[in-house]
Order: C-alpha cells, then structure tokens, then sequence
C-alpha cells in the first residue's frame, strides 16, 4: 500500500531516520530518485522492512514529518508481516509446494559418511528433510541443500526449454533478491533467485520458461508471450500463485548474500 504527498525543495541527503510509535522504534530508509514526484512510503514483505521514496531535491524535514505522521500506519503493517522462519530443527517449511518438517538426525543417514549429507524423508507426516552432523552447522546445511535443489531444477528446465527456444543461457546464476523472481542480461545470462525451489514445480517452471523465452524476445511483445506460454501452458496460473503467495517465499530462512556458479 501507498502514501502519497506533495513534496517540498531543497534538501540535505539522509540515509534514514527512526520513528517511534507506542514504545515500538522502526528504522526507514530514505531513497531519493529523481523520477519520483511525491513521498512514497512502503513496508517491504520481503526484507521486512520500511522506505520512504523521495524527490532527489524534497527537504529532509518534510520526509521526517512525513514518516512521523505515518509512524501509526508503519506500526500496523509491520505488525502485519508475517513472522520469520529460520530454517531450524521442527520447523515446518514449504519445499516444491509441499510442506516438510525440518529434522535434525542424531544418526547419520546409511553410507552417508561421519556428518551425513541432507535427506529427504518421505515416510514421516508431513515428510521430513533431515540432516545430521554438529547442530550449529544445522540452518547452514538446511540453505545449502535448497540452493543445491534449486539449481538442479532450474538448469534441468532450461534445458528442456532450450529445445524449443533454440538457444541456451551463458550462464545461469542463483541470488536472494526481493525485487524479481529471475532476468536475463543482454548476453543471455540469466539469474533466478532461490527460493523458487519452495513453491510449486509449475511456478519454478514458469519463472525459467520466462527468462529463457528472453533469449529470443528481450521484450515483452506479443511474441515473447506467445513463446513463454507455448514453453509453459500453466503461465496464467504460475503468475497467480506469486501474485498471491510470492511474498511469502521471502519469510524463510536468513536473507543472505547472493551466491553464484556457472
């Protein structure tokens, strides 16, 4: 949701400012742009957290009167936000679409080794991902293993996607952005974030068929979706699903540093 206001001129850059309401602080980030004609203020779901866009040359008290006016407003969204799920012994997180209960193993699985890798266990209710080894290293390893099953997944669609398109990407990279899902560069270079891995295979499938429809379309013309949609006949309901549950990938586990491979 947005607030709007006419601004003023003139004004000496901040970073952020602090607003307190009932006892309760909240840092905002301040982002000036240029392009922008009014304050804008918004509470990002992913990053849970609060920034106030505004005019390159708005005054900075009007920006502070501003988000003090709406410390009620910033308040009752924050309290919104649903809470963080770090990925810890029983907890309980989405994996393709389905729900699994996070397991830490005192035993290590069968031939696995002294530490033992991350293993699915699709006999429990709901089915269980679990990992042995030193508990301290438990939410590491949890992260890794849906990096590792993102990008299997994510290169195998491109894959069979680059069939059809009739090229395929130089690269592909896994992130943790917040503000797209994937993109292609100008060189083919496509980049995905991770948490694809949590929804539904037909969200991540659609999300690959998008960027790696890119390759020939670097646009969003008639063609480019007739050729998404060819690649992934479930692109209406793919757009749905993160339309209405997109921002709810972004509570789990720790939003960290991108990481990237070939």
């Amino acid at each position: 949701m947005l607030l709007n206001l006419k601004f003023g001129l003139r004004a000496k850059p901040a970073d952020e400012l602090l607003v307190v309401h009932q006892g309760r602080s909240f840092r905002v980030e301040i982002k000036r742009l240029a392009s922008a004609r009014r304050f804008t203020l918004r509470v990002r779901a992913a990053t849970q957290d609060v920034v106030l866009t505004i005019p390159a040359r708005s005054n900075q008290r009007d920006a502070e009167g501003f988000a003090h006016r709406h410390a009620e407003w910033i308040a009752h969204r924050m309290a919104r936000l649903p809470e963080r799920q770090l990925f810890a012994p029983e907890a309980e997180v989405p994996f393709r679409g389905e729900t699994h209960r996070l397991i830490h193993s005192v035993q290590s699985r069968p031939g696995a080794g002294k530490t033992g890798p991350v293993w699915i266990d699709a006999l429990q209710q709901p089915a269980a991902i679990c990992a042995g080894g030193d508990p301290s290293h438990f939410e590491r390893r949890m992260t890794d293993f849906f990096r590792r099953e993102a990008r299997r997944d994510i290169e195998e669609a491109a894959r069979r996607h680059a069939a059809t398109v009739g090229r395929a990407p130089i690269s592909i990279t896994l992130k943790d952005t917040t503000s797209r899902w994937g993109s292609c560069s100008a060189r083919g270079a496509l980049n995905f974030s991770w948490r694809l891995i949590l929804a539904p295979p037909f969200v991540l499938d659609y999300l690959v068929a998008h960027e790696m429809a890119h390759l020939r379309h670097h646009n969003h013309s008639d063609e480019f979706w007739s050729l998404t949609k060819s690649l992934c006949p479930a692109t209406a309901k793919a757009e749905a699903w993160l339309k209405l549950y997109g921002a709810q990938l972004h509570r789990y586990g720790r939003k960290g540093p991108s990481v990237s491979a070939g």
